[in-house]
């Protein structure tokens, strides 16, 4: 029976998803979806457990001759190549730092041995799934950002990320670059606009929800969401061009409040001469799930490993 089947799993800070993928089609298969709250300060143990039981959900009533392998789509930092987690000092995961986290699945799990187990950057997986199956699909070159908690970022031609060269910044991604008095990180995201919100006000928001909720009678925050999108195209102007990127897909919890800042952003950008069509992501969460399944595409596989180093 030939293997079409992948396990797409997105691992999150707090949560564990996966499910089962048609390699032909692309579709996930609804009726594994797999779900699992995660404590991210428990012992290694009980985290690789939790996860196991998870995959194990999603592999359940699937016939294992037909399953190819698992595709994780993990936040780094973290060794792609050999699945070892490096993951310390950013208040999740620090007991999984140094655990090869391919052995410890497979030995909780008793997977056969020709059951492989890949890696990718949970950025680039979202990104991937996009190019694969999401907004991007349509397009061969394309960056794909998250606006959440981080700022995630992938650039991708012809469904692969692009992690050097004199098109992109180091290491493919952009949360690093210089952005005001610090990194782009620290404007683009949650913490960014609830820190302005209370530099300006003294008061603390629970998050961008109940912030985009009362946008409507509040003026400042109103303001705040005008200037991160006029702020966004500013910055991302450059790179798209530079890129040459056709698309630019938007995801994340920040997305949702797309209404306030879309049109100051989509202004900026046009005044910054790029002509790169945007839109949201339609997948959300399923592109990372589509993505780390992608990984059991030979095609792709033998095509992104050089960049896998370098996530």
């Amino acid at each position: 029976m030939k293997k079409t089947i992948a396990i797409g799993t997105d691992i999150g800070g707090s949560h564990i998803t996966c499910a089962a993928v048609d390699l032909i089609s692309g579709k996930i298969l609804r009726e594994t979806l797999s779900e699992r709250a995660v404590d991210n300060q428990a012992q290694a143990k009980e985290i690789i457990s939790i996860w196991a039981d998870a995959i194990s959900g999603a592999l359940s009533g699937m016939p294992l001759e037909k399953i190819k392998g698992i595709g994780f789509a993990m936040p780094g930092p973290f060794d792609y190549v050999n699945g070892i987690c490096y993951i310390r000092g950013v208040a999740k995961y620090d007991n999984l730092y140094g655990f090869n986290i391919s052995d410890a699945i497979s030995s909780v799990l008793g997977t056969p041995e020709d059951l492989l187990i890949r890696f990718m950057n949970d950025a680039s997986s979202f990104a991937v799934g996009e190019a694969w199956a999401g907004s991007a699909s349509k397009v061969n070159s394309s960056l794909s950002i998250t606006l959440g908690t981080g700022f995630g970022s992938a650039f991708i031609r012809n469904r692969i990320p692009i992690v050097d060269g004199p098109q992109v910044p180091k290491l493919g991604c952009i949360y690093h670059l210089p952005y005001k008095d610090g990194i782009a990180d620290d404007y683009f995201s949650t913490r960014g606009l609830l820190g302005r919100y209370k530099n300006l006000t003294g008061k603390e928001l629970s998050g961008v929800k109940e912030m985009s909720a009362l946008a409507f009678s509040d003026k400042i925050i109103m303001d705040l969401f005008v200037d991160f999108g006029d702020n966004l195209g500013l910055f991302l102007a450059p790179w798209l061009k530079k890129f040459g990127a056709e698309m630019l897909v938007i995801g994340g919890n920040i997305s949702n409040a797309y209404n306030l800042f879309g049109a100051a952003f989509e202004k900026s950008l046009k005044n910054e001469n790029s002509d790169c069509k945007v839109a949201l992501s339609k997948l959300k969460e399923d592109a990372a799930l589509l993505g780390s399944a992608y990984l059991l595409d030979d095609d792709f596989w033998k095509s992104v490993q050089h960049a896998l180093p370098l996530m």
